[in-house]
């Protein structure tokens, strides 16, 4: 899998490129936006891992350049977490998907490996998981056709759950994700705001969705057996 990286800090490029290239991506880097739509224009990707705010062209504008002459390379945009109205726009433009700094390089790998398997026409700014959905834009979450109505914390942390369905996540993650700070040991905060969830989502359904993995942290199940 070919990938473009746009991103103009240089700690956090080479951050990405080793871990894809560990993983068997090949990586293109360009540090400045001009470069970097160049590139794209210039080469075929699988995928582009595009920085929102670079020198030159920004990450919106090389989205909104590519749409327009109809290339349907998947994008990842990057986002710091302050930069909400700028997402929204990027997934309207036509973005796959978006993490917001700071991310583990796993979480990265595996958008990029569901971005490059969608082949069903979901649109971008939905989440799907079983009988599970949660809109980006309209935020609006349903369960088997009900909805479900959440506060902006549960929200955040469901799309957190949502976004790498299978996959344990660890308290700490979870709070550096969701909270955006360091997570303290002695707090029982993400278990608090993992019941609360759990009794919206799973309460009324024959299977549930969320689980605890002990001693480790929670996952959204992929599947339904």
């Amino acid at each position: 899998m070919k990938v473009l990286v746009v991103e103009d800090e240089k700690k956090i490029a080479s951050f990405i490129r080793k871990g894809l290239e560990a993983q068997g991506f090949v990586v293109d880097v360009a540090h400045h936006g001009d470069d970097g739509y160049a590139l794209a224009l210039s080469r075929p990707y699988h995928a582009l891992v595009l920085d929102i705010m670079l020198p030159g062209r920004d990450g919106l504008s090389i989205l909104r350049n590519l749409r327009e002459r109809r290339s349907t390379v998947p994008v990842i945009l990057l986002t710091a977490r302050s930069e909400l109205n700028e997402r929204l726009e990027g997934l309207n433009l036509g973005a796959d998907d978006y993490l917001t700094k700071p991310f583990y390089i796993e979480e990265l790998i595996a958008r990029l490996q569901a971005v490059a398997r969608r082949s069903t026409g979901t649109p971008a700014s939905l989440l799907e998981v079983a009988d599970l959905t949660l809109n980006l834009i309209t935020r609006e979450v349903q369960r088997a056709g009900r909805r479900i109505d959440l506060t902006p914390r549960e929200f955040s942390l469901l799309e957190h759950l949502m976004r790498s369905p299978g996959r344990v996540l660890t308290r700490i993650q979870i709070c550096e994700q969701v909270w955006s700070y360091h997570f303290d040991p002695g707090s029982n905060l993400v278990d608090v705001y993992v019941q609360r969830l759990r009794r919206k989502i799973d309460s009324d359904a024959p299977v549930p969705l969320i689980e605890t993995i002990r001693g480790v942290g929670y996952r959204i199940r992929s599947v339904i057996r």
